[in-house]
């Protein structure tokens, strides 16, 4: 056999471990043949997976009393004891943390405010952030397996880099590097909205389905895919800039240096430009929801108006993310999701109107106004599942 079919057969065990270990973890304690029928594999495929995994203590196997007549049934489980895990999301105005276990429990969560969100900055805090929240964790010298960390923009996961980011000023920024020489731990990257996608496949609206996008909104308008099963980054981590998509040459500056993106035209910069525009001062994105909530009068309508528009832009958008790749749900998800009620009839208006054939009925809408610890737990979900993978390869 050559070496690119051993590799090729390495990638797709590790990839398949990966999958048992969310699914046991997500939905155990689970038999070997509910865990096949799962995942849609022959019976002897889980069972020859399983042994590193068992034999590494990543999962245990336990007798479980019988319903009725016949003989205990053995239930797979993961240990959570195994390791711990630390989860990190770094935001133009905080760093928010986690440390979980390896059943990505939560023990400790953090937040770090940040002055200004320069590389140096921003992964200082990190830094003293996952100091603070391993000090909460027993034994945490001996146990810490690595520290996960989601950053939007361009993300080069295998480099630990960020070769781009519009909402921080990132260009051409070594994440991981700094941050393991400070922590003295290995250091996961990725796209910040990928991590929220792993942790709505493992806890959240993705678990029933195996193509689905996050798509956030708020001060960008970010989107992760998982496909068939997979998180999908693309040729070089770029998948998912739904934000950037050019809708409007003639548009709005976007935060990019290009005109008329999607962001330009639903982010909340977007909102907020339109009531400028109007005359009615307005501070930040929460006063404008405020507005478009209160009482009957001018500034009420024009900034329901505002969010209206935004929502059309958006549903224009993510009807061509339907056509392109015919999606079975969308999670709209981030800050700015607490104001769906404001522009969600307008998104999914234009959803419907723009979509091909039936796109848009293929593709069931959910919000879910994700808190920041999510986001950081998916970054250790992240870890997780890399660790997994690597460890009993």
């Amino acid at each position: 056999m050559s070496p690119s079919k051993i590799r090729f057969s390495e990638l797709v065990s590790e990839q398949t471990r990966a999958e048992i270990f969310a699914t046991v973890l997500t939905a155990g304690p689970i038999s070997r043949t509910q865990l096949a029928q799962r995942l849609g594999l022959v019976p002897s495929s889980v069972t020859r997976m399983l042994p590193p995994l068992l034999e590494h203590d990543y999962l245990r196997e336990s007798d479980t009393a019988p319903q009725g007549r016949g003989r205990p049934q053995k239930m797979l489980h993961v240990n959570p004891d195994k390791h711990l895990v630390v989860g990190m999301k770094i935001g133009p105005a905080q760093v928010s943390g986690v440390v979980t276990d390896m059943a990505a429990n939560v023990l400790a969560r953090a937040e770090e405010p940040i002055a200004d969100c320069t590389p140096e900055t921003a992964l200082s805090a990190a830094a003293c952030l996952t100091g603070r929240l391993l000090a909460e964790a027993p034994e945490a010298a001996d146990r810490v397996l690595g520290v996960g960390v989601g950053v939007s923009g361009h993300v080069d996961s295998a480099a630990g880099t960020c070769r781009y980011s519009a909402l921080l000023d990132w260009n051409k920024v070594d994440v991981a590097g700094p941050l393991q020489a400070a922590t003295g731990l290995p250091v996961v990257v990725n796209n910040d909205v990928n991590t929220l996608v792993v942790a709505e496949r493992w806890f959240g609206e993705g678990r029933d389905v195996d193509s689905f996008a996050v798509v956030t909104v708020g001060p960008g308008i970010g989107c992760g895919l998982l496909l068939d099963g997979a998180l999908y980054s693309g040729a070089t981590g770029l998948a998912g800039e739904l934000g950037h998509l050019p809708l409007d040459p003639a548009g709005p500056m976007c935060s990019c240096g290009r005109r008329g993106c999607l962001e330009a035209l639903a982010g909340d910069r977007a909102v907020l430009r339109h009531l400028q525009d109007a005359g009615i001062p307005c501070g930040d994105i929460a006063e404008a929801i405020d507005l478009a909530r209160g009482e009957g009068g001018s500034a009420r309508t024009v900034a329901r108006s505002a969010f209206t528009e935004a929502g059309t832009a958006l549903g224009r958008g993510i009807a061509g993310m339907c056509n392109l790749l015919n999606l079975q749900k969308i999670i709209i998800a981030g800050e700015g999701a607490v104001a769906y009620d404001l522009f969600g009839p307008a998104m999914t208006a234009a959803m419907e109107a723009q979509a091909f054939s039936t796109a848009a009925r293929d593709c069931d809408i959910h919000v879910d106004p994700a808190r920041h610890d999510l986001w950081a737990r998916g970054a250790a979900c992240l870890v997780i599942r890399d660790a997994v993978g690597a460890a009993i390869s």
